[in-house]
């Protein structure tokens, strides 16, 4: 097959590259059209009933999670001349096209009780046309503190920190333009600071998201530019030539316009996990370049010939390379088993240019060099690598004497790993990936330790009949659940229909702040008669119950608390408590929220990710038994790579790295690289024993000394490649690097030490000559012959007495 594979590639070289460019051009174009993901990621499918519930929890009252906090905490802003300039930053802000509403100290509206008409009517505290003296500031300033329903929601009543409330656009919050809201934003926060010298502090999950979204652009480019300068300059030492690092970039650079474009094609956006993918191209494809242009340059050493070098290119390592990509794209492509969209479609844009990139490497690689010069004499000084001598015979002369070493040392980090394993947590914040020295992290926490937090939680009550919300019963029950939120200091003071009903009870009473609460039975008769005919003509009575008045919301915020503790707090203590408030009575409560489908979607995500693993296990286990058709064979190279990931995940479990959608994500990926080094390793194994005569130990050391190279120098490209992802401004993303290389090298020591140990120990010399498909695969990156007769001086150099066991 490989033989005809060869010859049409040859043959029809220019037309593939020409069918290549035409593609590239059109992806291009595509790729000029790939835009930014601004949504929240939605890791809960969207048949999951708590989902369906969340979604109609929306539709009835509005979103959840299109709040912007701006924070002050300075006794200098209730000075007269900054007060004002409050006043003007709020309306600035409320200009800014994509801003719903403000809601802000200088903005307040209080409700004051007209006798006459028999209704209330809201004031603004303070003069739209401004305080003109600080003792009118002062008097007003002292009104507002009795209006209970501010306090605890726009006023630190205990230290005088305030909070400004920015309500944004759905379709400007899930769309490019909320970057530049976020500008305009910033913009007028810092002229107001200019001013002021008063720091403000920025919340909020849009506000979060619009920065993170802008920082994973600026990220991608800056990681694929040094993905491409770092194995480049690596390729560069490999073969000294600057053409072939530059036509190498080039068959990278097509496949990466081709990942753009295939993101736009799939109606997908660039999100934090599919900002990652070209760099990781970039890797694998240098990884592709170099086996390929190895090959071709050992064979042109041994025939002069540069047509029958390239050829026997294609032949040889046609079907090494695919086995190779495939194994490294099933990884990937095994996250489409999940429910999770951002997973599958950092799975599938993965997996399908990985195999593209094999494709574009085979032909383009051959055909390029066809055209170019011979290679010089310089070009080839690579074949020749002594610096690895040492270690590689180190290395052959402990598997074959020092093998109950290697198992003892295997044992006990496997042991260890166990152990580690069990410390390992399943744990991720809201806002997780953003480092907590950035002033990102330390306002939200600002935020947090002032006002209880900035991430929605929310209720809904179900009176179960029509205008229930208004049956004064119920409203004390609700009060008594409300009560109980406003106790946990995780939690924000709850706002809802309650609180315009306790307000209205003050105002009834010339705005006594001892009468904000629910009014008696007596009460509500001459209360609810002055909220009769009340009109909403700002939609905020509409945000917190329905037309009917049957359910109402309750909203409040929560500090970003973790995973663990946020799902302790919502299932252990608020839902039991809310069942036995509410128990005996006709009404429902469900917790709903952004924050709560977060929980859920974080243990969705991890049970997805060991699921993925667990397929990508098989499919590889199944890839490798078509290979060796031989199980003790299976078992025996699956052994290393599982003791390089559960290697790694002990030591997450001792360094306090949690699991979570970065981390998890590391195994599914680097089982299918690393399971690479242990597929070239028994291919050549298998070709020594054909050479040898089925000889254990001589094949196993020629396999050492040969393939040994190969599996260090992929290692090496492959570590710098996920290492410098290690400089990202996002944990997550720092984890991913720092492990995937970590598990990368684990992964090479126990393919050159535990595989040929196990070999040794537990493979027979049986005369199998039947024809296998591992014997069409050409492991060659530092082969000295084809599979030839024994070359007798080769024996004679590596002979040791007692080797032979």
């Amino acid at each position: 097959m490989w033989d005809k594979v060869a010859f049409l590639i040859i043959r029809f070289r220019l037309w593939f590259i020409i069918a290549i460019g035409l593609v590239t051009i059109l992806m291009g174009y595509y790729a000029s059209k790939v835009e930014m993901s601004y949504d929240l990621a939605r890791t809960v499918p969207l048949d999951d009933p708590e989902q369906v519930f969340l979604i109609n929890f929306k539709k009835q009252f509005g979103e959840d999670a299109n709040i912007i906090g701006i924070a002050v905490k300075d006794s200098a802003l209730f000075s007269l001349s900054n007060f004002n300039r409050f006043r003007e930053l709020s309306e600035a802000i409320k200009k800014i096209p994509g801003v719903n509403n403000v809601l802000s100290l200088p903005e307040v509206k209080i409700i004051f009780k007209d006798t006459a008409n028999k209704k209330f009517k809201l004031t603004p505290l303070f003069p739209k046309s401004g305080v003109n003296s600080q003792p009118e500031l002062d008097s007003l300033l002292g009104a507002l503190r009795n209006q209970r329903v501010y306090m605890g929601q726009l006023v630190n009543e205990h230290n005088g920190a305030t909070l400004m409330l920015i309500s944004v656009q759905k379709e400007v919050m899930n769309s490019a333009k909320r970057v530049e809201l976020m500008k305009e934003l910033e913009k007028a926060g810092e002229k107001f600071t200019a001013t002021t010298q008063i720091k403000l502090h920025y919340a909020g999950l849009p506000y979060i998201r619009t920065i993170m979204a802008t920082k994973v652009r600026q990220e991608m480019q800056f990681f694929l530019y040094l993905s491409a300068i770092i194995t480049g300059l690596i390729m560069f030492f490999f073969f000294r030539s600057v053409r072939a690092v530059l036509f190498s970039m080039v068959i990278i650079g097509i496949v990466v316009v081709w990942v753009m474009g295939t993101l736009t094609l799939f109606g997908y956006k660039i999100t934090l996990l599919s900002g990652l993918i070209p760099p990781v191209i970039v890797t694998l494809g240098i990884t592709n370049c170099i086996y390929l242009l190895n090959k071709y340059h050992i064979e042109f050493f041994k025939c002069k010939s540069k047509p029958e070098a390239i050829s026997v290119v294609v032949k040889k390592m046609g079907l090494a390379m695919f086995l190779t990509n495939l194994t490294v794209a099933i990884g990937f492509l095994t996250l489409l088993s999940t429910d999770i969209l951002l997973l599958r479609e950092f799975g599938i844009v993965a997996g399908l240019n990985i195999l593209v990139l094999f494709m574009v490497s085979l032909i383009m690689v051959p055909a390029i060099f066809s055209w170019m010069p011979e290679p010089k004499p310089k070009h080839l000084r690579h074949l020749e690598f002594k610096i690895l001598g040492g270690f590689l015979h180190l290395n052959d002369i402990t598997v074959h004497r020092r093998r109950p070493l290697i198992y003892l040392v295997s044992g006990v980090l496997a042991f260890f790993s166990i152990i580690g394993m069990t410390k390992l947590k399943s744990v991720t914040f809201m806002v997780d990936d953003v480092p907590d020295n950035t002033d990102i992290k330390k306002d939200m926490k600002f935020i947090e330790a002032n006002f209880g937090g900035i991430m929605p939680l929310e209720a809904e009550i179900n009176t179960g009949k029509r205008r229930g919300v208004l049956n004064i019963t119920n409203l004390q029950k609700v009060n008594e659940f409300e009560h109980f939120l406003d106790s946990l200091p995780e939690v924000s003071r709850p706002i809802s229909i309650i609180s315009l009903v306790k307000a209205s009870r003050q105002a009834f009473y010339g705005n006594n702040p001892s009468k904000y609460d629910l009014p008696t039975k007596p009460e509500s008769i001459y209360i609810l008669r002055y909220m009769k005919g009340q009109n909403d003509n700002s939609g905020l009575l509409r945000s917190f119950v329905d037309s009917t008045y049957t359910r109402m919301r309750i909203s409040c915020q929560i500090a970003d608390i973790g995973s663990i503790k946020m799902d302790s707090l919502v299932h252990q203590i608020i839902e039991p408590r809310m069942k036995q408030i509410f128990e005996g009575s006709p009404i429902t409560a469900s917790i709903t929220g952004t924050t709560k489908l977060f929980i859920k979607g974080n243990k969705f995500l991890i049970d997805n990710l060991r699921e993925s693993l667990l397929l990508a296990f098989i499919l590889i286990t199944f890839s490798m038994a078509l290979l060796f058709a031989n199980v003790r064979m299976i078992i025996i190279s699956l052994i290393p790579n599982l003791l390089a990931l559960m290697i790694t995940a002990g030591l997450m479990g001792y360094f306090g790295i949690p699991l979570k959608a970065s981390t998890a994500l590391i195994f599914s990926i680097t089982f299918g690289i690393s399971v690479d080094n242990s597929i070239r390793f028994l291919a050549k194994y298998r070709q020594e024993q054909l050479v040898n005569n089925f000889f254990v130990p001589l094949s196993v050391s020629e396999s050492i000394l040969e393939t040994g190279k190969s599996i260090v120098y992929t290692s090496i490209v492959l570590f710098a490649g996920f290492i410098i992802f290690a400089f990202s401004s996002f944990g997550g993303t720092i984890a991913l690097g720092i492990l995937t290389s970590t598990t990368l090298v684990i992964s090479m020591f126990t393919n050159l030490f535990l595989l040929p140990a196990l070999i040794m120990t537990f493979d027979k010399a049986r005369k199998n000559k039947e024809k296998l498909l591992i014997d069409e695969f050409d492991p060659g990156f530092y082969t000295e012959q084809e599979d030839a007769d024994i070359d007798l001086s080769k024996i004679k150099i590596h002979d040791r007495s007692g080797s032979a066991e």
